[in-house]
């Protein structure tokens, strides 16, 4: 057995499903690389309004309809 699967967040599977990695948004956003990795792995991890609006901004260069909602419950 290999061990459970990883389940990943809301926000891991939109940037799987555009084609784009970790380090795109890291350096899209200017946010550490441990503060993407959890945002990207832990469900239960909820940035600062800071890193949110930093993701986001860089996000919507991608997606200009993307909300915070969409990744994070308010």
């Amino acid at each position: 057995m290999w061990g459970k699967p990883k389940k990943k967040t809301k926000l891991a599977k939109w940037l799987f499903e555009r084609g784009l990695e970790q380090k795109d948004l890291i350096s899209a956003s200017g946010v550490s690389r441990n503060t993407v990795s959890r945002a990207c792995n832990e469900k239960d991890y909820i940035p600062s309004p800071q890193v949110m609006r930093k993701l986001i901004k860089a996000i919507r260069k991608h997606d200009s309809k993307v909300d915070i909602n969409d990744f994070w419950s308010m």
